[in-house]
Order: structure tokens, then sequence, then C-alpha cells
């Protein structure tokens, strides 16, 4: 046979192998989506785009050879479906950063591994098929990528490199293991070296590399905006709205008209007043509080009435579902809502009246609820204050022993003498009695409320949270740490009480009624685990013996690693062991807050979720029938999905603003703790500011380190020197990237060699 024939032969098998894959692809297709419904091979040839005759013989002559393989099977006359195969599994790929993938499977406890060659142009988060096999005798499963069902994304950030007829785009994303082609015709203005997202629009077959366009150039690599826009770019979150949402928003009508006021329950006589963060522009939660004449209390948790603006099935309401939440970076906040909504309209600002959705409680001395009401209200907020104003409050008066009150549990003040008013630091108004009373005795119910619920097994995680004080252009000037005091405790603990209550409302009627909850699982045992095997070298022990034991014992780590050099360590571990709390129409309880029903209801403003609950709060309120489950729990998962990719964002902002900060203290030195070993470097986190970043084991250069993963360490052949996960070391900074968001640290020695 001739070269050429033999060529033209490779071909024909090459195009008949390729045929055979995509029949079996469609074949597959058609069971998962409609069962044994059998197709023909003229069903086959439209959903291939096949129209030639010679193409339809081949799809015949295939399927009949694929019978008698016994991989497909004729149901009628010519008529056929694919032989279900225990072999193909649908899931999601989780790729490495080496390129390599593990496919997450519901329905098998182990993940399957896929080499890189097997990856078929999967990409991280992508729903697929793979067929499932053994590499070698007693080996693990290994497996094929044989479709790609669904792509996750199709819009990465990079940086372009321009050559003279083509680019390529280097992504930012380490999960990214591909450059991107672009085409000189889509380039978009995108200059050499310019941060730009990209759009994959295909990927040949035999290609290394996806072929794409440029949709948006973000600007220069290490600006300040360009690296918060590519933060917001890679998660796919928008950062401003479209002109046509915002001429919606602007037009609707905001005004406190009386017709509206008299639909709902009358409580601008009511005292009542907002604490939020010092630094917050819009207020969506407010409390009220009244002395009742047989001695209790009425206290109202009042929230901003977004749903009466936001109405279903509007451009507004759509931006806001896609949106699901506002997203907090280090120097801005992506709102979920437009700003004549968010920071005015629906903002409860002091001296101004508001609509708003209650929860109210008539509530005893022992903080036990003896009624509550939910439904519309109109309010009047009489003041606003900042959480450290609220906490002056408190501070202000010790209990009839003469202890701060900031150290006590439950007290009572009932023998204090109120001032006829309390001057706050700063601002030029001073605490009326009567509001510095409700602010006294809601602390102390909040505490009594509190101490009930870790007596039920709460968890309390108060991570300490890291703050930037930032200049005028953005820069960070300095560090400091947001701590939970008493004053957040009060708020979160009243709101806790309404997203408890509310849900138990819905939660406990009968016939069960369609309801967005938030849930939270008991953690995986294998998590918890590997936090004792790694807190035991701390000296800190669990007590797993059961739900409660385990919960009480975290609550004792938690407590006892305050202040700890190892505490900030510790408390992300621990948060990291933990299930992970999502929406969902199908209550299982929240395991962290020891609650067997709980919702969002308290922040509709930035959480489209509390928005959804509102409307069936209110449907049902009204005696409305159970709504559609399907339709929202679809709507659940895709809020947890937004949720996931906010905190994302979140989280890479605060490092980008952490490299920022270091990248001018190169010459510094710095004590820190490590906080992860690997097999490529130690990860050590800065006492003093809680910045991480990582000593390469390849540029230790005083002996060969090696990581030992019993250990948690890295131990040097020749010295036997060691870096354990917990030791105090001294570092310095050697490399501050912006761009890809590294710190990277050399290593000085442990604390006592210098």
């Amino acid at each position: 046979m001739s070269k050429r024939n033999k060529r033209r032969n490779n071909s024909n098998n090459s195009n008949n192998t390729n045929l055979t894959q995509s029949i079996l692809t469609v074949l597959r297709k058609q069971y998962r989506e409609l069962g044994t419904n059998p197709i023909n091979y003229k069903q086959i040839a439209l959903s291939l785009g096949v129209r030639d005759t010679s193409t339809r013989n081949l799809i015949i002559k295939n399927l009949k050879k694929l019978q008698l393989e016994e991989k497909i099977e004729e149901i009628d006359r010519g008529k056929y479906i694919i032989k279900p195969s225990k072999n193909y599994y649908i899931g999601k790929a989780d790729v490495t950063s080496r390129g390599q993938a593990y496919i997450i499977i519901d329905d098998l406890e182990e993940d399957i591994f896929v080499n890189s060659k097997n990856l078929n142009h999967a990409l991280h988060g992508d729903t697929v098929e793979v067929y499932v096999f053994k590499r070698r005798k007693g080996g693990k499963q290994e497996g094929k990528v044989t479709e790609i069902i669904e792509r996750k994304k199709t819009e990465f950030v990079g940086v372009i490199q321009i050559q003279e007829r083509f680019a390529f785009v280097e992504c930012q994303d380490t999960k990214m293991y591909t450059d991107i082609f672009i085409p000189k015709d889509k380039f978009n203005g995108a200059k050499d070296g310019e941060k730009v997202l990209v759009e994959i629009e295909n990927w040949p077959e035999k290609k290394d590399s996806p072929f794409g366009k440029v949709i948006k150039v973000l600007g220069k690599p290490g600006d300040h905006n360009t690296e918060i826009h590519s933060i917001l770019a890679q998660f796919g979150l928008p950062y401003e709205f479209s002109k046509e949402v915002e001429d919606y928003a602007n037009n609707i009508d905001t005004s406190i008209n009386e017709a509206e006021i008299k639909k709902r329950r009358d409580m601008r006589t009511d005292l009542t007043f907002t604490i939020d963060p010092k630094d917050a522009k819009d207020f969506d939660d407010a409390l009220s509080f009244k002395i009742l004449d047989d001695g209790n209390y009425e206290i109202g948790i009042h929230i901003a009435d977004v749903s009466h603006y936001l109405v279903s099935e509007t451009i507004l309401d759509d931006e806001a579902y896609e949106r699901a939440t506002s997203v907090y970076l280090v120097d801005r906040v992506v709102p979920m809502l437009p700003e004549v909504l968010s920071n005015n309209a629906c903002s409860l600002r002091p001296n101004e009246e508001k609509f708003t959705f209650s929860a109210v409680f008539k509530i005893n001395d022992k903080a036990e609820v003896i009624d509550k009401w939910f439904g519309k209200t109109v309010t009047y907020s009489d003041a606003r204050f900042a959480y450290e104003e609220a906490q002056h409050v408190i501070e202000s008066f010790p209990t009839k022993e003469g202890i701060s009150s900031n150290s006590v549990t439950e007290r009572s003040r009932s023998e204090v003498t109120i001032p006829s008013e309390i001057s706050i630091t700063g601002k030029e108004y001073t605490v009326k009695p009567e509001i510095t009373k409700a602010i006294l005795k809601l602390d102390e119910l909040a505490k009594i409320l509190r101490k009930k619920r870790m007596k039920q097994g709460a968890i309390s995680f108060d991570k300490v949270e890291v703050k930037f004080i930032l200049d005028k252009e953005n820069n960070p000037e300095g560090v400091y740490f947001k701590e939970s005091k008493d004053a957040n405790k009060l708020i979160e603990e009243f709101m806790l009480l309404a997203n408890r209550s509310v849900a138990e409302f819905i939660g406990k009627q009968s016939p069960p009624k369609t309801f967005v909850y938030r849930v939270h699982d008991e953690p995986n045992d294998e998590k918890i685990a590997a936090l004792e095997n790694i807190i035991k070298r701390f000296g800190y022990k669990l007590d797993t013996r059961d739900k409660k034991s385990t919960a009480n014992s975290l609550n004792r780590l938690l407590k006892d690693v305050q202040g700890k050099k190892e505490q900030n360590l510790i408390d992300t571990l621990t948060i990291r062991s933990m299930s992970k709390a999502v929406y969902t129409t199908h209550n299982i309880g929240h395991y962290g807050l020891a609650f067997d029903y709980y919702t969002h209801f308290t922040s509709p403003i930035r959480r489209y979720p509390d928005v959804m609950v509102h409307r069936l709060l209110q449907h049902y309120l009204e005696n409305g029938k159970s709504s559609n489950e399907k339709e929202y729990e679809n709507k659940c998962a895709h809020s947890s999905e937004m949720e996931g990719l906010s905190s994302q964002a979140e989280r890479a902002s605060i490092k980008y603003m952490q490299v920022k900060y270091m990248a001018d203290r190169k010459d510094q030195n710095f004590l820190g703790v490590i906080s992860g070993v690997t097999d490529w470097g130690i990860y050590v986190e800065i006492i003093s500011n809680k910045c991480e970043g990582m000593v390469r084991l390849q540029d230790m250069r005083d002996d060969h380190y090696m990581f030992h993963k019993e250990e948690f360490a890295a131990i040097g052949n020749k010295t036997k020197n060691a870096y354990q996960l917990g030791d105090e070391v001294y570092v310095r900074v050697k490399n501050a990237d912006l761009v890809r968001k590294v710190l990277d640290f050399e290593m000085l020695g442990h604390q006592e060699e210098n």
C-alpha cells in the first residue's frame, strides 16, 4: 500500500472512530434526558448536524456494529438506546493546579482521579461524563472524561500576550491549566500586557488551547482598580448596573403614602433605633423597645421592606436575583440593589419614616418569648448608633456588684441610676435616658438568649477579622482587628431570634409549606478527626462521643485558644472542619446555631434569599397555598452558589490588600506562626497583621528540607532542623506579587534563634 493510501486509510479510520463516539454521545445524552425512549438514525443525524447521504449511511452501519458489540440495543425496528453501563458516571470536575482532576460523583464514596491526558478539555467545575476503569490490578479507580455536559464558566481573567497575528491570554486562575488563543480580529482593542476578560468560544478537538475573544479590557496589571475589577470579573460578579436597571430603580415611587400606611401596623411612635458598623451606608434592620403594663417587654425587629419595591418579574428583580448578594470587598461594596433603594428608600435612616417587615415579640425578664407577631409595618427611627457607640453606653454602667458590664453574662441594672443624657465622644448629640435604658435591657436579654443557645449546643465562632486603614487612594496605611463585643452580640441575638422564629412559624405549619431555610449539616467525621490530629500538637483535644459533646468541646477549644499565638490558625481550621451552610427548601436544622428551624429574614437589602423569605411569609400570612418547591429549590441553589463566589471574591480582595500592605515593608523582620506545611513550602502567618505568605522549600539554603506529612513538618536532611506547624518563626518579605496576589517570604529562623 502506498504511503498516500495508508494515510488516507488511517484518516478514514479516525473519522469513523470519531463518528462512532459521536453516536454514542448522542445516545448517552438521549438516555440521560429521556430514559428508555429510543431514537433512529435520522434523529441521530439531526443531532449531529449531518445532512449528506453518505454520512447517514455510515451512521446506519455504525449503529449495526455497535449493536453487535452489545454497546447499544435495538428496542424497535431501527430505533436504539444505549445499554446503561456501570462504568459511566456524571460528576463535577475538581481540577488541581497541576492540570489533573478529581471527578466528584454523588453516588460514589471516592472521587475519581483523571490524568491530564484524559481530561478531554474539561475545566474546573464542569459537569462531565466520565468512564471509570482500574488502572492496574488492585490499583485505585481512574477515569477518562468522555463528554463535557455543561461548562461551569467560559469567561476568564488574564494577561494578554500579543504576537504579530494572534495572542495568548495567560489566565490568573490557578485551576485554569491552559492559556487561551485569541485571533487577531478578536483583540477588542487590547494592548500587549494588559489584563483582559476573555470568553472561550470553541475548543477544536486537536488543539492544546481553546479559542476565545477579548470581551473587556480591565487595565494595567497592578493598578488598584484593575485588580479589584479583575477579582470581580474572575468570579463572574458585576461591578456596575446597566442604565436600564438604574432608570427603572430611579422611577420607583418611594414615597411613604397614606394609602400604604393604612395597610400596615403603625409603629412610628415606638422607640426605635439602629446599631450598625460605623462605616455602614445602608441600615436594613432596627430594634424597637417598649415596657408593657404587665412588666414585660415588646421588642420589635424591623427589617426594610425591600419586597414592597422589588416587584417580581421586573428587570430590577431579575438583576437582584442574578446577583443574589452584595459583595463586600476591602475598599468598596458592590450592592445587590441600586443606591436609590439600598442607601435611601430601604435604608432605615434616623429621623425618617420607612416601610418595614417586622417580627414583634412579647418577652419577659428571663428572655422567654410569651407572644409573637409577624407582618408589614411603618416605623420611624429615632437614632442611629455605631457598634462602638452602643458599646460605650453598655460599658458606662457597671453592675450593682461593681463589675464591668463587659465581663459578665447575666446581671440586672435595676438599681443603677440613669443620667439624663450620655455624651458620645466625637458626636454632636447625647443619648436620651429612654434609649439608654432600652440598650441596657436589650443587652441583658441578649446575654440570656446567648447563654441558652450555648447550653443547647451552639458553637461560638468569634474569629478575629482583619480590617485595613486605607488612604484616599485606597492604599493600606495600617491594620486593625475587628472584635465582636456586647453591642455586636446584642444585635446578633435579636436577629437570630427573628430568623429562627420566622422559620419555626412556617416550618411547623400543617400541611407543610414550601419555604427557604438556611441549613447547616453536622460536621464530617473525617474532617473532625483531621482537626483533632492537628490540635493535639498544641495540647488540645476534643470529646466527640455525640453531637452535644462535640459542640461543647469545640466551644471549649475556641475559648482556650483566645489570645494564643495559634488562635487564628485553630479558628480557621475549626471553621474549615464544619459543613457549609446553604439555602434549601429541605429543612435539616442548623448545627452551628443549634436551631431546628432557621432562615434568613433580616437582610433583604444585601441577600436575595431574604427577599424570597419576605415574599413567602407574606403569601402565607394571607393564607396563600404552598408555593412551587422545585422553583424555589432552584433559586436556593443559585443563591448558595453566588454566596460562595462572593465569599471567594472577598477573600481575594483581602489577599490582594495584604500583599499591597506588605510590599512596602520588605526591609522589616516579622514574627509569625507556621500555619501550614506542604511538600513545596512552609506557610507563615504574621502575628501582628495576619498576613500569610509562603517560604519555598527550594529557597531554604541552610539545608535540603523534606516534607514529613505525619509530623506536619519540613525537616532538614543534614541538620535535622525542623519547622513544624505552630512554630513561631521570623520571616522577611522576599516578593510581593500584586498581580498573582502572592506573598513570598524568606525564612530567618525560629524565634529563639533571633
